[in-house]
């Protein structure tokens, strides 16, 4: 009997356990307000409860974080409040930058906090915001992307944060208006992760405990929070922002100038809670970084990533409806080559567990490029906690005013993403299928894989197969199309990829100098042409030695065979490398240095053969932090190709940023790149000024020259733009 209270006492203290655990994951509605100071001052903050027990993620992995982490959140209705503090072991903070948005030295590089919110609670995407020492911001959303997530700093919403030191406490005080959040009232759990940033010891510590070998934005470890008294934030359902941009251009080639003067209009109108509808009216982007210019040393095409905010809202509906290097829609391609006249985009849940996208834009003639209409429909349901159902139809078609004309071309398809329970593994099937005017037959593309992950082992497999008239106007698939640089013709051959992936990793825990070694990581990649023929077996292999400060050491060995079936301009001098088949091997090593010091460096040096030559390689990226006035980086990246009777070409690519840092809201960047492949030498200086949330005023400088430094053309343009929330 004395047994049996025992057991019974037993199982009500781990019920009552269980109990305040469950009670204790919960944002709390108190209708309190605060004034956003960083000190923590009101009533409010010593009533919550607090979310603590942060543990290690690197460099150690492992165990309760030595400087803990306090958390406390609410919300008031209208916003939502979050506060941290971080038991430092110093007064001193370390901040890698003050520029809104650069995750990398804002946050990765800086004593910071970071938060991530799925107010859907379905790991397919979510909101991140983070805030450094110097009370700079970063906002993002975090968006699947095959087995992983990653960031995209382009979204932006109005938020705000405050620091402050006291002691050794390092305080945060966050203020998210509720109205920037989607989310549905029928699903008040949300997923939420923390992170705090010591860069001084270059510590990461986490609320979930995640294995290194996940990403910190890996939404699968987000931890559920009940939002009690949530309700339908409808205080502001609109947003306006006009703006009018200035500029002269002046072409010294063709001695013209121009100058013009462009108005244009932004509008946001949320439909509810998780459903907004964004109207651009002659829409205007060149306050936009300049892409980083690159050395293309390949037969096919260059990403480049999305920078218009208009496209990137829920981006992750559009953006992922195929394999990298296979997707059906790609949003550069709307409005790359002519202006776009107005676009609108819905996009959202409906509920619950289904989202939608629906995108359509119209682009203006230009030249010799006519009018079209671009339109995107995308579902995604979540079918289990499991996997997730995808249907898309992609559209582009001429018109002639508002007339649709016969020239189209659509593709349409379904995708299944899996991830299991335990998080190590995860799937991806796609299935596509394109229709064009005037084309028939082999319209069909299919993709396989699977992936594996633990802390010391991971591979995964894969397979594609692409039809030579799987055409996607709207996407990106370089390799579907041949140049035969000999006769001057363009080929479509579609193709059959298998690729398989392995990785093994120690992590020596006694070592007072090794943090981590990557003894084994090896990628296979084999192409096969329509007749089954291999075209190229590409396998790499590498190994890296990761040491406590974060420095490491790296050796990379790449064996390719290739069956080159079209000439291949290389050297862009006229002599193409001839169809046949060639073999060749590279050795590459490197160095990467600790991450945070004021002066950080990065080598490597790469050398083989080449086809019928040699290729060497050099890449220096060397960076200098005068902070918080300003950042200097420099990057040089030399390629000497000698092809023997063909000829030799050494191609240069440079790349200078300086970036002065006025104040977390004023700072003036400066790009100087020179790229001798493509002739040019470039100049780009943006001022930036944040006035008031969300509103901006830019001005933008730039300046082309020939690799002769003779200027080609240059132009200025002085843009403002003003938010208003009704």
């Amino acid at each position: 009997m004395i047994c049996m209270k025992k057991i019974f006492l037993l199982l009500i203290l781990i019920l009552r356990v269980l109990c305040a655990q469950a009670q204790a994951e919960k944002i709390s509605f108190n209708n309190s307000s605060i004034t956003l100071d960083g000190r923590l001052e009101e009533s409010i903050w010593n009533e919550l409860e607090t979310h603590e027990g942060f543990t290690n993620y690197e460099p150690k992995n492992s165990g309760l974080a030595s400087k803990k982490t306090e958390v406390k959140i609410f919300h008031n209705g209208v916003n939502l409040y979050i506060s941290a503090v971080y038991y430092d072991t110093t007064p001193i903070s370390q901040i890698g930058s003050l520029k809104r948005d650069d995750i990398g030295n804002t946050g990765a590089n800086s004593d910071s906090f970071a938060m991530i919110i799925d107010t859907y609670n379905q790991q397919q995407s979510g909101y991140f915001f983070i805030v450094n020492m110097g009370g700079a911001l970063v906002d993002a959303l975090v968006v699947r992307d095959g087995e992983s997530f990653n960031p995209s700093t382009s979204w932006n919403t109005v938020w705000n944060a405050k620091t402050s030191t006291k002691g050794n406490l390092k305080i945060f005080e966050i203020e998210i208006p509720l109205k920037a959040l989607g989310y549905t009232l029928d699903n008040p759990n949300w997923g939420l992760l923390f992170h705090t940033r010591d860069i001084k010891t270059n510590e990461w510590t986490t609320y979930t405990h995640m294995n290194r070998n996940f990403d910190l934005f890996d939404l699968r470890f987000s931890k559920p929070f009940k939002v009690e008294g949530l309700t339908n934030n409808t205080s502001s359902r609109f947003a306006v922002t006009p703006s009018i941009t200035t500029s002269y251009q002046e072409d010294i080639i063709d001695n013209s100038k121009d100058s013009s003067f462009k108005p244009s209009l932004d509008v946001q109108y949320s439909l509810s809670s998780s459903l907004k509808l964004d109207a651009t009216i002659n829409p205007d982007f060149s306050q936009i970084d300049v892409d980083q210019q690159v050395i293309n040393l390949t037969r096919f095409g260059v990403f480049f990533p999305e920078r218009r905010n208009f496209f990137l809202e829920n981006s992750d509906l559009f953006n992922n409806l195929g394999p990298r290097n296979i997707n059906p829609f790609y949003s550069r391609k709307v409005g790359g080559s002519s202006d776009i006249a107005l676009g609108l985009k819905l996009s959202g849940n409906i509920s619950q567990k289904l989202r939608l996208g629906v995108l359509n834009v119209a682009t203006k003639a230009k030249d010799e490029n006519p009018s079209q209409n671009y339109g995107a429909l995308v579902l995604q349901q979540q079918l289990s906690n499991a996997f997730t159902a995808t249907g898309f139809l992609i559209n582009r078609q001429q018109t002639n005013d508002f007339t649709f004309l016969d020239d189209y071309n659509r593709v349409g398809g379904v995708n299944l993403n899996y991830k299991s329970k335990n998080n190590k593994w995860t799937g991806l099937a796609n299935y596509g299928k394109s229709f064009t005017n005037d084309i028939s037959g082999d319209t069909d593309f299919y993709n396989a894989g699977i992936w594996y992950s633990t802390a010391n082992l991971s591979w995964d497999v894969s397979i594609k197969q692409v039809g030579k008239n799987y055409i996607t106007d709207t996407g990106f698939v370089p390799r579907l199309t041949n140049y035969d640089a000999i006769n001057n013709v363009t080929i479509r051959e579609g193709f059959t990829n298998a690729r398989a992936k392995l990785k093994l990793t120690t992590f020596p825990e006694k070592s007072k100098t090794i943090n981590a070694y990557d003894y084994v990581f090896l990628d296979n990649i084999v192409y096969w042409d329509e007749q089954g023929m291999v075209t190229q077996f590409f396998t790499f292999f590498n190994q890296e030695l990761w040491f406590n400060d974060r420095s490491s050491i790296l050796v990379n060995l790449y064996h390719e065979y290739e069956n080159l079936k079209y000439g291949f301009d290389l050297l862009g001098n006229g002599n193409s490398i001839q169809p046949g088949e060639y073999t060749y091997a590279t050795v590459e090593l490197g160095y990467n240095s600790v991450s945070n010091r004021k002066f950080g460096y990065d080598f490597k040096a790469r050398y083989g053969s080449h086809y019928n030559g040699t290729r060497s390689k050099f890449d220096a990226d060397i960076q200098y932090r005068l902070l918080p006035l300003a950042k200097l980086r420099l990057r040089y990246i030399i390629n000497a190709i000698d092809l023997k009777e063909l000829g030799s070409k050494t191609f240069h690519l440079a790349r200078f940023t300086g970036e002065v840092f006025f104040s977390n809201r004023l700072n003036w960047t400066t790009y100087i790149q020179y790229n001798n492949q493509i002739n040019n030498f470039n100049i780009n200086s943006r001022l930036q000024w944040e006035y008031r949330p969300l509103s901006y005023i830019y001005l933008v400088v730039s300046d082309n020259y020939n690799d002769t430094i003779t200027r080609k053309n240059w132009g200025a343009a002085f843009k403002m733009n003003y938010r208003f929330d009704f």
